[in-house]
Order: C-alpha cells, then structure tokens, then sequence
C-alpha cells in the first residue's frame, strides 16, 4: 500500500510494552518515519504510536470546533420551544395553530435544499461550506429580533431552514475523511453530544435570561440576541481554521499527512478525496438497504424532533411555572448525552451498530409509553423519569444510525448523497411533530405521544429486521467465498459495495 506521493506505507506489529533505549527508537518511529523501500524513498511505517499521535490530533484541532459549531447549529434551530415559555406567541400575537405552522416551515426548505448544499460541499469542501452555512443561520438567528407578526417569523424560519439544511450531513461525511469506520461513532457522538448540551444550555441560558425585567425588548428577544451573536462570530473562526480533509492539515507533519492519507485509503474510502459525480453516486440508491435505511431514518425522526421541539411542553405537564420548566429540561437533557456516549463508545469497541441503534428506540418507545399512561399530577417522579428516557432514545440511534450506514459506503460521493437525503428526512418529521403536539390537546398530549411511540416502535423493528438481514447475508457470504475478518479488508476493495466479492456488512 503507498501515500498519496507513492511512498511505501507498512504496518508495524502491535507494540509492546518499552523501557531505556527502546522507548527512544518508538519515540522516533511514531514519527512513521522508518526504513528505505525498495526504490530507495523512505518507507512510512505506520506504527501503534504513530496512529494514536495522529488520531490524538485530530480529537485536539476538530472535534472540538466541530461540536462548538453544532452547539450553536442546535441552539438557533430550537430556541423557539424556550421563546414560547416566555410569552413569544402572545407578544406576536399568533393565535390557533399558527405556532405550529410556523415550527412545520422550517422542515421544508431543510429537506429540499439538503441535497443541493451536501453536493455543494463535496466539491467546494465542508471545511468552507460549514462556516458558510453557520454565518447564514446566525444571522437569520440574530433577524428573529426583530419580528412583529406571524408572517415575518414564518419567513425567517424558511430562510432558516434552507440554511441549516445540510449541515450536521455534511459535518458527517467531514468526519469520515478523518476517523477510521471503527473510530467514528464514539467521535461522532462527542460531537453530537454538543446537541443535548445544547438543549441543557439552552434552559439555562433561558432561565437566566427570563429573569430580565428592564430593557426596551422582551425578554425572550434577548435569547436570540445572545445566541445568534455567538453563532456569527464563531462562523469567522471556523473559516480560518478548519482543514480541507486529513492529508491536507497543517497541524500534520508532511509524514503524518500520508499516514493520514493511508489510513482514509484503507479503512474508510474507496478513494480518497475522489471528484464528486452524481451519476455515478446517484447508484446507492439501487441498494434495497438504502431504502429501508431512510425508513428507519423517518421512524427516527419524529420522536427526535419531538423531544427537541416540545421537551418544555412536555415538562411543563409537572406543573411548574415557566423558569422552573426551562431549569427541570435540563437534568433529561444531560442524561441523554451521557447515554449517547455510553452506547456510542459500547458500539465502537464491540464494533457493533444495530443492537445500540435498536437499544435507543426501546428507550424512546417506554419513555413515551410510560408518560401517556401514568397520571402525570399524581406520579411526577415517574413522569419526570420517562421524559430521561425519552431523551436516552433520541440522541443515540441518531448518531449510530448514520455511523452504520456510512460504514458499509466505501464511496465518497454516494456516501454522502445518501447522508444528505437521509438527515434531512429524518428531520423532515419535524412536520409532523409540530402537528401533532397541538394546543388543544394540552396539557396531556395523549394524541401526541402515542404517535412518537408507535413510530419509536416501528423504528426498533425496521432495525432488527435490517440487522439480522445483514447477519444472514454475511453468513451466506462466508460460506460461499470463505470467512472474512473486516479489518483485514481494505476499503479500497469495496467501491462496488455489496457488489464486491470480499465485502461484508458492517452491522
């Protein structure tokens, strides 16, 4: 296997444990640097060290701005659910479900743009297109401000949405030109972990918020103020800073930009930073597994977005007054993240995906389940724990879903063609979400949460089903052309997908 300028690159065997001289010449080979090759060009070995220096990077310079920029992506896309605590519908005045109408807008444009911009940063790169799209929903974050009435706000939320369209697809595929298959679901779920920070943040910054009783603005203008002015700033900064892929970074050594090279080449694309064309990714589509991913992804969606959009209102039921609603979202918020994390980091070292994926749809199921049977007034304990469960089952499937499927895609372009549709569908139920939860089903919301558990419960099925498929098809594979480990197989082998003769599901 070569780099990118077509030095030899070697795996060394795994380290031992070195002590004196030794730990010099380690210390030296985790440079990758090592012996000629037979052209006489310096081989690059890659090394145990050399892997962990190079993957310790990347943790340090990208998934930190990364998870800071979806911080900001998450807060300007749900603040509204706060804002409504604090009086926004009757300072616009919106009456009957205008609310929700105005919550619906925001799907449309994200679905229909989502591809277009996905495209659109495969080829210009995510490292320019994701500052770009965070500087536009910033700003339209900041022009909430300034609305008088239902119109300008449903023209906003629009704009907003073709902005945000996207962004965490891309963000996805990003990471894919940086982690191997079996790194990216616990890095991903750091990054999207910044989501349920968010969501707990974001009652905190409520809460302090709505303590303003001076000022020329209401108090839940100040909200978007805050949150849109951070968002654009930070846009800047992440212009400046993010690398166009792994080989390119400048914070890599020249050696450890072809180690970086060489690992993308065999453990996560066919080929690296290849052109994007779409007939040729348009093909993912011929997949049946394809079609029954987006049907998970739809399951998947509306509980999610019912968790993110209406968590206050679902609160709320436990009878506290508005700050105190904005403070007790928190707690569920936290859990989840710390969920997301314990199942995300289970998936990567049993190198596993459906089962954590199914595990987080059970959570979703029970949690909505237990709320709309109990007597919320009389059993608050219980009520305020199925909302943690609630919460546990959203984050997760979100993250492992998208790992799994991005997993069996060696191809770039299809890879994150089927992202850029499968996200955005997902988040698509928002539309339903903001419609079901309706005014005059408040305070219960029975209608509301039977419907975000049957389609939990769906999800968990369409999961097992497509699991155990990809276990089946694994075994028949093994026992026609032989058993094949995973990691012996370089994804360069594996363009054609289940169409190549050594490939096998990563399930």
């Amino acid at each position: 296997m070569s780099s990118p300028t077509g030095r030899q690159v070697l795996l060394s065997s795994p380290e031992k444990d070195l002590k004196g001289e030794d730990y010099d010449l380690a210390a030296k080979e985790a440079t990758g640097l090592n012996s000629p090759s037979e052209d006489g060009a310096p081989a690059l070995i890659l090394t145990p060290a050399a892997d962990r220096a190079i993957v310790w990077k990347f943790d340090l310079r990208i998934l930190p701005v990364l998870a800071v920029m979806y911080l900001f992506n998450s807060l300007d896309k749900s603040n509204l659910g706060n804002a409504k605590t604090a009086g926004l519908e009757k300072t616009l005045g919106l009456v009957g479900n205008q609310y929700n109408i105005i919550l619906s807008v925001f799907f449309v444009p994200y679905v229909l743009t989502a591809p277009f911009l996905g495209i659109l940063g495969k080829k210009l790169g995510p490292n320019r297109v994701l500052p770009a799209m965070m500087f536009t929903f910033g700003c339209f974050t900041l022009l909430v401000t300034a609305v008088k009435n239902f119109s300008g706000l449903l023209a906003i939320r629009w704009f907003l949405g073709m902005s945000e369209s996207a962004f965490f697809p891309l963000v996805i595929y990003y990471l894919t030109t940086f982690y191997r298959r079996g790194e990216l679901a616990r890095r991903l779920a750091l990054f999207y972990a910044a989501q349920s920070i968010a969501s707990a943040f974001s009652g905190l910054l409520a809460f302090g918020v709505f303590q303003i009783t001076t000022g020329s603005l209401a108090d839940w203008r100040y909200l978007f103020v805050i949150e849109g002015s951070c968002t654009v700033t930070f846009s800047a900064f992440a212009f400046w800073y993010l690398p166009q892929s792994a080989s390119h970074a400048s914070f890599l050594s020249e050696e450890q930009k072809e180690l970086a090279y060489y690992r993308m080449q065999t453990d996560s694309s066919s080929i690296v930073n290849e052109k994007f064309n779409l007939r040729d990714s348009l093909t993912i589509f011929k997949h049946p597994t394809s079609w029954l991913i987006l049907g998970i992804e739809i399951c998947l969606g509306v509980p999610l977005q019912s968790v993110q959009l209406f968590l206050p209102q679902i609160i709320s039921r436990l009878g506290y007054d508005t700050v105190k609603t904005n403070l007790y979202t928190v707690a569920p918020n936290v859990s989840g993240a710390v969920m997301l994390l314990v199942l995300a980091f289970a998936s990567d070292l049993t190198r596993l995906r459906f089962p954590f994926v199914a595990a987080g749809f059970l959570f979703t199921f029970i949690g909505f389940v237990i709320y709309a049977a109990i007597d919320v007034e009389n059993q608050l304990q219980v009520a305020y724990f199925a909302s943690f469960m609630m919460t546990w089952g959203t984050s997760a499937p979100s993250v492992l879903l998208d790992v799994w499927y991005n997993n069996n895609i060696a191809h770039e372009g299809r890879r994150v063609l089927l992202t850029s549709i499968a996200v955005p569908l997902a988040n698509l139920m928002g539309v339903v979400s903001s419609n079901i939860f309706l005014n005059q089903d408040a305070p219960k919301y029975i209608p509301a949460l039977a419907t975000t558990a049957a389609f939990g419960g769906t999800g968990l099925i369409l999961t097992l089903l497509l699991g155990a498929f990809m276990v089946t098809d694994n075994k028949r594979r093994d026992a026609k052309q032989g058993k094949v480990d995973l990691r012996t197989v370089s994804t360069e082998e594996l363009r054609d997908g289940p169409a190549s003769e050594r490939f096998r599901w990563f399930y």
